[in-house]
């Protein structure tokens, strides 16, 4: 029953994760598979889930502390700070900023 369960749980999360996928932008899908690899480990990457790490703030709220595009020189900059956890990330290009920003946004509505 447990088995049956857990192949429940993954293929409404692999439903959800498509039906997520349908509205985005291409420019939102790529910051969305950015942040998957980059930033999921820590981060609620999605509008509902809680952070696997406490101390980091789901991406969802991002934009309740501050203009998502006030991100832009930081990114381009390369991020040094933010939980204690947080690897340090070299600087994003452009399109990288910009698919990063238009996934932030879309967490928005």
């Amino acid at each position: 029953m447990a088995k049956l369960l857990g192949r429940v749980a993954i293929a409404l999360a692999l439903l959800c994760g498509t039906a997520g996928a349908q509205g985005r932008s291409p420019a939102a899908q790529r910051g969305f598979n950015f942040v998957s690899a980059n930033c999921a480990r820590c981060h609620a990457i999605d509008k509902v889930s809680p952070s696997p790490l406490a101390i980091a703030p789901p991406f969802r709220t991002i934009h309740t502390k501050y203009p998502i595009v006030y991100l832009e020189e930081a990114l381009a900059e390369g991020i040094r700070t933010g939980h204690p956890e947080m690897p340090q990330f070299d600087e994003l290009d452009t399109e990288q900023i910009d698919d990063l920003i238009a996934y932030l946004k879309s967490l928005e509505k």
